[in-house]
């Protein structure tokens, strides 16, 4: 006998069933219908370029006496025979981004390349042609022409991503064409040491070889990233450029084929707590300026080493690697204010922002960073010592033991290093480090600047 339901019961079954759906199912996007409407906008890279012919490895040791009679040999041999060279081969991904084919990729995708070919997801293959390369950001810019209009990849906000949003990456891995996978937002921000812009989103869609210069695509369909580079070995960790740092230079490449960007001039490192401790601060942050290039904006407006960028142009340096960023995307020869910390005091000082010359040094990379109460083993550097630990200068005292008893051993500090500065104050020989060390108690925190090859930076150690 079948049993009626209450009419209590019968109501609240009722007003469940017309609540909206919370749970995963409802939260998913609709990746089918993504990606059908994306799929036509990636395309597939394969490049080709012509390499020497390589010598053979001939049996023996480097030290084996066959060894020269056998290079002796080839080349007596292969001295009139024709060179002919071979094809390396390498694939890779890319978006359309404009109806007349231009795409844009990674620049070790095509760099050094002789011929770049490009399939369409119809299967059409074109030869493109390189239109601007920027190795700094891993970006190149290429055009191919079809006679046709072609479907354009939209570009999203990736200053809008959040950690934990859905993304869903298309490309070429190990040569499985038009490949679609997804997953979230990982984390934002991301440094691995792939230039001096570093800023990448991370993902756990699945990137491999073969991903690089595909987009990174958002729930809307707009590309937020380029999947650049993946950790070897790793899974689930996939980094990809932010498109906004990519939209800044998209019309330099296309109309010069290169990159122009400011230049301050100052080697900088990050704030540790131990640092901001030395010089009295009540919170860590800013950039550390380790060195200043002689005739530099920044050494022309007074910018000293040991001050600490905190604005500029009125934006937060919060951390070393805001500063490169907000400096590359300045225009030539634009005063801008730089905000600084000196000696517990805020300054602001004019800059005017010149040209970063290619072919110089990098200045936007990050800096690379007696036996007593403080465990060191010192001596005066001569010239004999300073050729030996390749350093310049015949200022400051050498490190040439340190006690692996004591805190030092514990610290930044190597054999070899060249101490310049402690405290602020000049140590020039061992006589001027006695007197800037006079005064130290134990636990102090000494703030020491070193010379460490051709690098200069800021480190700490504390006093037994």
């Amino acid at each position: 006998m079948k049993q009626r339901l209450s009419y209590p019961i019968f109501l609240l079954l009722a007003l469940l069933l017309a609540l909206p759906l919370t749970g995963t199912a409802a939260n998913l996007p609709d990746f089918v219908a993504l990606s059908k409407q994306l799929k036509p906008a990636v395309v597939n890279i394969s490049t080709a370029k012509k390499i020497k012919q390589r010598r053979p490895n001939f049996p023996g040791s480097p030290r084996s006496p066959y060894n020269d009679f056998f290079d002796e040999f080839f080349d007596r041999f292969m001295q009139n025979q024709p060179q002919v060279p071979r094809k390396q081969k390498a694939l890779g991904s890319g978006f359309i981004i404009s109806k007349d084919g231009y795409i844009l990729t990674n620049d070790h995708v095509v760099n050094g390349a002789d011929v770049v070919t490009v399939k369409l997801s119809d299967s059409r293959t074109f030869e493109a042609v390189i239109k601007g390369q920027d190795e700094k950001l891993d970006l190149a810019l290429l055009k191919i022409d079809t006679g046709e209009d072609l479907p354009v990849a939209e570009l999203g906000d990736s200053d809008g991503l959040e950690v934990g949003q859905w993304v869903m990456a298309i490309g070429n891995p190990f040569g499985l064409e038009q490949t679609v996978t997804a997953g979230i937002v990982s984390a934002k921000g991301r440094v691995i040491g792939a230039g001096p812009y570093d800023d990448f989103i991370q993902t756990d869609a699945s990137i491999n070889p073969g991903n690089s210069g595909g987009p990174l695509f958002d729930t809307e369909g707009k590309v937020v990233g380029i999947n650049t580079a993946i950790i070897a070995g790793g899974q689930g960790i996939g980094f990809a450029t932010p498109i906004n740092a990519a939209r800044e230079i998209i019309s330099q490449l296309k109309e010069t084929g290169h990159v122009i960007r400011g230049w301050l001039g100052v080697t900088v490192q990050p704030m540790t707590d131990e640092l901001a401790e030395s010089f009295k601060l009540k919170e860590t942050r800013g950039a550390l300026v380790a060195e200043v290039v002689p005739d530099s904006p920044a050494d022309k407006a007074g910018v000293k080493r040991g001050d600490i960028i905190v604005t500029y142009e009125g934006n937060p340096v919060t951390e070393t690697k805001d500063l490169p960023r907000l400096v590359a995307a300045t225009p030539i020869d634009k005063k801008i204010d730089l905000g600084i910390l000196r000696d517990g005091k805020d300054k602001t000082l004019k800059v005017t922002i010149a040209k970063l010359d290619d072919g110089g040094p990098d200045t936007s990379k990050l800096a690379a960073t007696e036996k007593g109460q403080l465990g060191l083993a010192l001596t005066n550097i001569t010239p004999e010592l300073a050729q030996r630990y390749g350093l310049e200068g015949t200022e400051g005292v050498l490190i040439t033991a340190i006690d692996p008893n004591s805190s030092a051993a514990d610290s930044n500090l190597r054999r070899g290093d060249l101490i310049l500065e402690v405290n602020g104050k000049n140590t020039g020989n061992i006589d001027a480090f006695r007197t800037a060390v006079a005064k130290v108690k134990k636990d102090d925190i000494l703030r020491l600047l070193v010379k460490r090859g051709n690098a200069i930076l800021y480190t700490t150690l504390k006093a037994d």
